[in-house]
């Protein structure tokens, strides 16, 4: 089935009529994610002790990054350089050859398959009731209060107020309190979010938001190890070397490269080795990959990476028989994934 050497890239011709497909080509990809927390200050923080008795609210507007876990995995597009063609054989039908867009080997042989039927998108996201909704209209004492404090003694005030409410509401003492317990929770979700929005006049506000970092690499063809460096800043996220609160992200790459043993045939049997077809796969290398950021390891994963490996022909024997075989390749890799006889 498999043979014992590699072989080398094809040219196609001028004038020669051949299906041409190429061997893959794996890119590092590596996907970080990270955090940006928004900490916005409240327009009254420095009355949020004194007239609220509140001692964490936010007094300085700030935003700060924060690294997370990464993710590690391959992008793989077609190596110009190693194309491989088939040529119209007599005993070899090559329209059973199957090749994607990439113009990479993906099977052999392989049944029709049915077309994957749509799924329905999502239904868009409703949004609670009084989200991102303003807050209650300013008092009469508010807008008649002249002075930042005497403003924020006016909402302050409003706030009691609200509490007020909510507690006559709980102990039964409204004479037109609402009727059913349904109302009643309703009436009561809206005075905590009215509370809420105004409590933020004081203490501020904080946003945490998820983020992704995306990038990739083409590991270098000669070289054993190799060493690439990012940088990441509370500040600022992902930043450059020149920015002085950066620390590195640090990714170190060892390379395996795949190596093909010799088959040995003796001088009596040679007459009985087996013949190649045209139809090339790979054997990938592969490469250990370690992510580190200020001491600690993200990730560590070792990926298979098919240019570290080695091009080797399928024997010509599967395809003479009666029945021909069904051969599904590994697209990312270009190594073969099954045979079925």
């Amino acid at each position: 089935m498999i043979l014992g050497s590699s072989v080398q890239a094809q040219v196609l011709q001028q004038g020669e009529m051949a299906l041409v497909y190429y061997a893959p080509k794996n890119y590092v990809a590596l996907d970080f994610e990270y955090t940006i927390d928004t900490y916005e200050a409240g327009i009254y923080a420095r009355f949020a002790e004194p007239l609220l008795g509140i001692t964490d609210a936010i007094s300085e507007t700030r935003t700060e990054y924060r690294l997370g876990k990464a993710n590690l995995t391959t992008r793989t597009v077609a190596d110009s350089r190693r194309a491989y063609k088939v040529l119209p054989e007599k005993d070899f039908p090559t329209q059973l050859l199957t090749i994607d867009r990439k113009g990479l080997l993906v099977g052999y042989n392989l049944p029709q398959e049915q077309p994957a039927h749509k799924n329905n998108p999502p239904a868009p996201r409703c949004k609670p009731a009084g989200e991102d909704m303003p807050a209650l209209p300013l008092t009469e004492d508010q807008l008649n209060a002249h002075g930042e404090e005497a403003k924020a003694k006016a909402v302050a005030k409003q706030i009691f107020r609200l509490r007020e409410t909510r507690m006559y509401l709980l102990s039964g003492e409204l004479d037109h309190a609402p009727a059913d317990g349904r109302a009643m929770q309703l009436v009561l979700d809206e005075l905590q979010r009215e509370e809420d929005k105004l409590l933020r006049l004081f203490v501020g506000q904080h946003k945490s938001e998820l983020q992704h970092e995306r990038l990739e690499f083409l590991p270098t063809e000669n070289d054993a190890t190799e060493r690439r460096f990012l940088y990441f800043s509370q500040e600022n996220g992902f930043t450059s070397s020149e920015n002085i609160d950066a620390a590195p992200v640090t990714v170190n790459l060892t390379v395996h490269r795949q190596k093909l043993q010799p088959v040995v045939v003796a001088d009596k049997q040679k007459s009985k080795a087996p013949l190649p077809s045209q139809i090339i796969y790979n054997l990938p290398g592969s490469a250990d990959v370690v992510v580190t950021y200020n001491g600690k390891t993200l990730v560590e994963r070792t990926l298979p990476i098919a240019q570290y490996g080695v091009d080797v022909p399928l024997a010509r024997e599967l395809f003479t028989g009666k029945t021909l075989p069904v051969i599904r390749f590994d697209t990312r890799t270009g190594q073969v994934a099954a045979i079925q006889q």
